[in-house]
């Protein structure tokens, strides 16, 4: 065995010697008879025990308590007792009697102790017959704890031969059941008898209270173990005619981890042999109206599913995107709607829901289960019942056309195995008129929009031609027009300044100095023609309210081009004068260079002024 496996036989072990130790019986009860069934056909351990309980006391019994070790109890996932009358076909048997969870004092501190309250009291010398259900989660354990693809699973299961109780016991049995009539190992006391796949022990009589006998059975066991890890049911009533399941699963194969190399081709040639400890598809049981039903996760639809049903049910086969190995891990979410007629009713002046609580697929254990009612918007005076203990709280979930948000019942519960899909009932009130909300909205939203398109329609929305709004954006487009006037000569005499600088070109190419002094006549009439132009404006920018803060900008504009002009005009001469004079090229350039530096700054002012103006 592994080391934390012999830990925990060694603890059990050492527990039970303790308990053996431990004298204060509860002599008021005897057990004459106890019989217990433990089915290990699946990963969760059901145990059926059997009491046959007669008090020999003279004060009356009004309770049993039924203790079990703190290992077993953190496992424990479903507890209920009844009492039965009568065997074989003529049996019966009475509702689940209330347990609750006590602490007794002289008991052994390393228990939990339940106590089944009796339908009435037990006098001196009755007898009633006892029958207690309960189911385990994480009670059985892979040995060895990681496999290869090859390998089958070997489950390893421990528990005590006789049963704990506080009470003597005159004569018990103990018969285990399990999956396949393959067994590596079991522990033989007497009385011990192994045929098919069922291992008896018993009868044994006379036991004293807290009797020990530590037994393990090592069997094989393929079944699936398929635990989620975390599920959210979402149950979302709609009062037009509607509830909508939505379920998120989170799920993992709990049995033997896979170690090795997967092969998908030996796995498909041979899949009870080269992967028999895997599980490939999961059977939902749905109710027998379900319609609209998916089954997709993270990346889309999956489409590997099958769905079939009669009158009593509908069966949802889904089968995950790859083979389900230990250890191995997958999301998903299947969702399908149900008719609200067959889930929503009504008593004393109040709706409730009538639908069931855990998950539809009986071989997948919950550790952590969410269940969501996601009532009306409107919903009030909420209550809740289920028949075994759970977390409540509340929420609040806003959705299309909600105004306060729809009230959300919460109820979490751990450890939930298929005895808990039991059918709960979630109350509230609902006023009718609540449904015209949502379609009065639409209504009114409509209405408004189409009176708002003909106000606009008939309106005039026209500016009046002598408020002073208008009047001052004809003033701002007046400025506006200027200003492109503006820019526009600027231009123009950016043009002839490029045409004077072009017959300098020519004029050193040509030395022709009568047509330089002709380019330059020419440039000088159209420039003074342009400021003549350019006067009005500069008068209009000046006098109107608007453009006070752009007129400077326009104001240095115009003295910076006029600058230029004047420094262009000055090169213009030097370098004429220089040719009719028969001057150097070196002389010519040492003449102008300084003029052509201040042309140069000059020249990008005048652009980034430009510029500017444009952007304003």
């Amino acid at each position: 065995m592994t080391t934390t496996t012999k830990i925990r036989v060694n603890l059990l072990f050492s527990f039970f010697i303790l308990l053996a130790q431990w004298s204060p019986a509860l002599s008021d009860l005897v057990i004459t008879k106890a019989d217990r069934k433990i089915d290990l056909t699946s990963q969760v351990m059901r145990v059926t025990t059997t009491l046959k309980i007669e008090n020999p006391d003279n004060d009356p019994i009004s309770e049993v308590l039924l203790p079990f070790g703190d290992d077993h109890a953190k496992d424990l996932a479903f507890l209920v007792a009844t009492t039965s009358e009568g065997k074989g076909k003529t049996k019966t048997s009475s509702s689940s009697l209330p347990i609750k969870v006590v602490k007794p004092e002289g008991m052994p501190p390393s228990l939990t102790w339940y106590s089944v309250s009796l339908p009435k009291k037990l006098a001196k010398g009755q007898s009633l017959n006892l029958e207690v259900r309960t189911a385990f989660t994480h009670a059985l354990q892979p040995f060895p704890e990681k496999i290869t693809q090859a390998d089958i699973q070997l489950l390893v299961f421990q528990e005590s031969a006789y049963y704990l109780s506080p009470y003597a016991v005159n004569v018990q049995t103990l018969s285990v059941k399990l999956p396949e009539p393959k067994v590596e190992s079991y522990t033989k006391l007497e009385n011990t008898k192994y045929s098919g796949s069922e291992i008896k022990y018993g009868p044994y009589e006379n036991r004293p209270p807290f009797s020990f006998a530590q037994i393990a059975i090592h069997f094989v066991s393929n079944k699936p173990f398929a635990v989620a890890q975390e599920l959210v049911r979402e149950i979302e009533i709609s009062h037009w005619g509607n509830v909508q399941i939505t379920e998120h699963y989170n799920l993992v194969n709990a049995g033997a981890r896979s170690i090795g190399e997967f092969s998908r081709l030996e796995y498909q040639a041979r899949p009870h042999l080269r992967g028999a400890s895997s599980f490939r598809h999961l059977v939902a049981k749905l109710p027998p109206r379900a319609h609209s039903i998916y089954y997709r996760d993270e990346i889309g639809n999956i489409s590997t599913s099958n769905i079939w049903g009669d009158s009593s049910k509908t069966l949802l086969e889904i089968e995950p995107r790859y083979p389900m190995f230990g250890g191995w891990k997958t999301t998903f979410t299947i969702g399908y709607g149900l008719p609200l007629k067959e889930y929503l009713f009504h008593a004393e002046g109040k709706r409730f829901l009538n639908i069931s609580f855990g998950c539809p697929m009986d071989e997948v254990v919950v550790e952590n289960l969410v269940v969501k009612v996601i009532l009306p918007e409107g919903s009030k005076d909420i209550s809740v019942s289920v028949p075994f203990p759970v977390k409540e709280s509340r929420e609040t979930r806003f959705s299309h056309l909600d105004m306060i948000g729809r009230p959300v019942v919460v109820l979490e519960k751990t450890n939930a195995v298929p005895e808990h899909n039991q059918y709960f009932q979630v109350y509230y009130r609902f006023s009718n008129l609540s449904l015209l909300r949502e379609p009065m909205m639409l209504i009114s939203g409509f209405f408004f929009l189409f009176v708002a398109c003909i106000i606009y329609m008939h309106a005039d929305l026209t500016i009046s031609k002598s408020s002073p709004s208008y009047l001052a954006k004809l003033q701002w487009d007046e400025v506006q027009t200027a200003l492109q006037q503006i820019q526009s000569i600027i231009n123009r005499c950016l043009g002839i300044h490029d045409k004077l600088e072009a017959s300098l070109r020519d004029l050193s190419r040509t030395g022709d100095v009568q047509a330089c002094k002709a380019a330059r006549k020419s440039a000088d009439n159209m420039l003074k023609e342009l400021s003549k132009d350019l006067k009005p404006l500069l008068s209009f920018l000046q006098s109107s309210t608007l453009s006070a803060s752009l007129y400077s900008k326009v104001e240095e504009l115009v003295a910076k081009e006029k600058e230029l002009q004047e420094k262009l005009i000055v090169k213009h001469t030097t370098v004429a004068d220089s040719y009719e004079k028969k001057s150097g090229g070196r002389d010519i350039e040492s003449r102008i260079a300084p003029i052509q530096q201040r042309i140069t700054a000059l020249r990008q002012e005048v652009d980034d002024l430009l510029e500017t103006i444009d952007e304003i």
